[in-house]
């Protein structure tokens, strides 16, 4: 998996906007054939149409990631970000198929509403069939 982040976001954080720790932060699924754009896809409003659609245990506009921790990397010389686990359960049907997910701030409402962190690809589509549950874990931002 990799990541890329938006770049009005990298501009909204220079400015002081975006707080990681007390805002909130969601993840939402991206179907196949998303692309995305880290010049043109700055809120959620830009990705909407992409997401996977509501049903079988994904509701669109995401699930709440929890548990942010921020940690100044030495080694690597970088901040990390990162969150808990993100779950959905398949439930009368597949989730999917999915190539992607977008990390957003859903407190923003301007300069730019529901600011897009970054998305990560997961190098591939994957459906998550009826009765498992769907996982996209180690979920983490480099700066």
């Amino acid at each position: 998996m990799s990541t890329q982040l938006s770049n009005k976001f990298r501009y909204l954080l220079a400015q002081k906007i975006v707080d990681f720790a007390n805002d909130t932060f969601k993840m939402v699924l991206m179907g196949t054939g998303f692309t995305f754009s880290p010049s043109t896809h700055a809120g959620y409003a830009d990705v909407s149409g992409s997401e996977l659609a509501t049903g079988n245990g994904y509701t669109a506009g995401g699930v709440t990631l929890t548990g942010v921790t921020i940690t100044q990397d030495d080694t690597n010389n970088k901040c990390k970000i990162t969150w808990d686990n993100a779950t959905w359960s398949a439930s009368g049907g597949d989730i999917g198929p999915v190539c992607g997910a977008i990390i957003y701030d859903d407190t923003l409402t301007t300069p730019e509403a529901d600011l897009i962190v970054g998305f990560i690809d997961f190098g591939g589509s994957f459906s998550e069939p009826d009765g498992g549950v769907a996982t996209v874990s180690n979920i983490e931002v480099d700066l």
